[in-house]
């Protein structure tokens, strides 16, 4: 069959929620098109994630909306862990600023956020978002695209592709289509989850609070000026919102609040079996479901976007092997499990659970939180580094390799920007002092910039980052991923060959919109 030239489309997403609409957005900065299919017109106007860290920031910078992220988003200043009589037994506090240079945990109004990403999707050529459709079918075609049908109201449509994203949740037919299924981890809960409007006296201290109380657990956080969330897990009593939500507010109050949300979720962690099949992925809730605890469940979604964008533009436009795209399953599948069983025991350590043991775990909980430094410890960041794999080289002498690199503000130039605007999204040699003459060679050969942190103008952050890892140079994915490392001492990359088949440029370059200004990287650059 003869594929209409109109139909075909380098990339289609299936679903816009912001995973989906991130993922286009990265794409398009990088010259790829897009068609994003999407069965709601609109918007979902009701808040459901509420709470992201400093790394999901720094994606959306890298998407174009970093600063417009910013102006919604309220600086959160961490968890604590109450009592049944509301008494503060921890609190973990989390920085203004963290290693990506945003603050460690911000709060939001997702239909906000979601609003956002849209608006910069319309500004983007490379991007077409089609709401009111039905993706009815995803699945390979005799000529070697992936085949797409959807229906909307004029009827049927075809649409043959290159690469398809599913990002269509928890019940996505595009996990379906690969054949995944369920990887169940065992935790399932049903909890009430109520969204408050009122501009009332409501004790709050700009933070989560997490109660420990068997009979009743909850959460409980302010996410903006006068917008609340109460999450309680379901009893046997049926309590109304007031009765609730009573012990945040005077005794006295007596007045009125606008109940914006009231329903009841299930909450399960679960990952999807297999990620990829051929050219079709699964991203967010189509590929893992967490528990709400460490607030990590768009984060993980937003990470899969990046991880997955830079590798897929790569393969499609400079010719990168097929075998680049096996990292994507192989570097997440294990990340996300890893944020979806710690959210697993975040949630039974704070909730006590349900079973008799609960309060012997509420006991050893707030022994544990006396013990000095601990809770610092807690309150770091929760991502872990990427296991070992062709774009990680791990080792004892490496300790460094799937890490993010810190973003501080630099100043090169006269210019004062952050590290990511002033990188790229090109692979980058970051070395702690001028590049010698093999480091220079190679990043001349890989087409991408030596950097030394000396002529960056920051505040010592990069250098400080470096030292503690015992490192000379590293060598940065475009997704800001340590991918290998010279050790102190040491005088080259060692597994140079191991990777670099896999990042072999067949065809000229699609220049990003990201690509280092010149000017900005001449003092630093040999």
């Amino acid at each position: 069959m003869t594929v209409d030239e109109a139909a075909r489309v380098p990339v289609v997403i299936v679903g816009a929620g912001p995973v989906g609409v991130t993922a286009a957005l990265l794409l398009a900065r990088r010259g790829v098109r897009t068609v994003v299919l999407e069965r709601h017109q609109d918007v979902y106007p009701l808040p459901r994630a509420v709470a992201g860290d400093d790394e999901i920031h720094r994606i959306l910078q890298a998407a174009g909306v970093g600063e417009e992220f910013a102006a919604i988003a309220r600086p959160a200043k961490g968890l604590r862990l109450l009592d049944a009589r509301h008494r503060v037994m921890a609190e973990f506090r989390r920085s203004p600023q963290g290693h990506h240079g945003y603050p460690q945990t911000s709060m939001f109004d997702q239909p906000e956020l979601e609003r956002l990403l849209r608006d910069a999707v319309a500004r983007r050529p490379e991007c077409e978002l089609r709401g009111g459709v039905e993706v009815t079918g995803v699945g390979p075609d005799s000529t070697g695209t992936v085949r797409v049908t959807y229906r909307d109201e004029e009827g049927e449509h075809e649409l043959w592709a290159d690469a398809v994203l599913g990002c269509d949740g928890a019940n996505s037919l595009t996990r379906e289509a690969i054949g995944g299924v369920w990887e169940d981890l065992r935790f399932e809960e049903r909890w009430k989850v109520i969204d408050v409007d009122t501009t009332g006296p409501v004790r709050c201290w700009e933070g989560v609070d997490q109660v420990c109380d068997r009979a009743r657990p909850a959460t409980f956080m302010r996410v903006s000026e006068n917008r609340y969330r109460w999450e309680f897990r379901l009893g046997e009593g049926q309590e109304t919102v007031r009765e609730l939500i009573a012990p945040w507010l005077p005794p006295s109050y007596d007045g009125d609040f606008d109940v914006v949300r009231e329903t009841q979720y299930t909450f399960r962690a679960r990952v999807a079996d297999r990620w990829r099949s051929g050219r079709v992925f699964l991203l967010g809730d189509a590929a893992h479901l967490t528990p709400p605890f460490i607030g990590q469940g768009l984060c993980s979604g937003l990470r899969d976007a990046y991880n997955l964008t830079w590798k897929l533009a790569r393969v499609l436009q400079q010719g990168g092997d097929e075998r680049l795209l096996d990292t994507y399953e192989s570097e997440r599948r294990p990340h996300a499990r890893h944020v979806v069983r710690l959210a697993v025991a975040m949630g039974w350590a704070m909730t006590g659970g349900q079973d008799g043991a609960a309060a012997i775990r509420r006991r050893a909980l707030a022994a544990a939180c006396r013990i000095p430094g601990l809770t610092e410890l807690a309150g770091r960041d929760l991502s872990p580094p990427l296991t070992a794999g062709p774009l990680v080289r791990r080792g004892v002498r490496r300790r460094l390799a799937g890490t993010h690199c810190p973003q501080p503000w630099v100043s090169v130039g006269g210019r004062r920007t952050r590290l990511d605007e002033l990188l790229g999204d090109s692979f980058t040699v970051l070395t702690a002092s001028e590049p010698g003459p093999s480091l220079t060679a190679l990043a001349h050969g890989l087409g991408v910039h030596a950097v030394s942190v000396d002529g960056l103008g920051d505040d010592g952050t990069l250098a400080a980052w470096l030292c503690a890892g015992r490192a000379d140079a590293v060598l940065l994915r475009p997704d800001r991923v340590v991918m290998d490392v010279v050790p102190a001492g040491g005088r080259d990359f060692t597994s140079t060959a191991a990777w670099a088949s896999l990042l072999h440029t067949t065809r000229s370059p699609v220049p990003s919109e990201r690509t280092a200004p010149k000017h900005l990287l001449r003092s630093t650059t040999r």
